[in-house]
C-alpha cells in the first residue's frame, strides 16, 4: 500500500532495513556460535563411537575372563587344600 505520507513511507522503509539487519546479525551469530562450538568439540578430543564400542567390548571380555580365572583359582586352592594332610597339632606341655 503506497502512502502520500512520506513519514510513514519512511517509518516503512527503517522497519524493513531493519528487519534485513537483524536477519544478517543473527546468520553471523549463528555462524560464529557454531565455529566456536566446532573448535571447543575439537579441543576437546572426543572419542569416536566406533572406538568407544570396541574398548568397551575388550572391558567386558576382561571382565568376563577374569571371573573365569577367579572361579578356577577358588577350585585350585580348595583342591589343594584338600590335598594338605591333616595335622592336629596338640600343645605340648614343657
Amino acid at each position: 500500500m503506497q502512502t502520500d505520507n512520506p513519514l510513514l513511507d519512511g517509518l516503512a522503509r527503517f522497519f524493513t532495513d531493519a528487519a534485513g539487519a537483524a536477519q544478517s546479525v543473527r546468520t553471523e551469530l549463528d555462524t560464529f556460535v557454531r565455529q566456536r562450538l566446532e573448535r571447543l568439540v575439537a579441543d576437546m578430543d572426543f572419542v569416536p563411537r566406533e572406538e568407544f564400542e570396541a574398548v568397551k567390548a575388550m572391558a567386558s571380555k576382561a571382565r568376563s575372563e577374569n571371573e573365569r580365572l577367579e572361579a578356577r583359582l577358588v577350585d585350585l586352592e580348595a583342591k589343594l587344600k584338600s590335598m594338605e594332610p591333616q595335622t592336629d597339632t596338640v600343645p605340648s606341655k614343657l
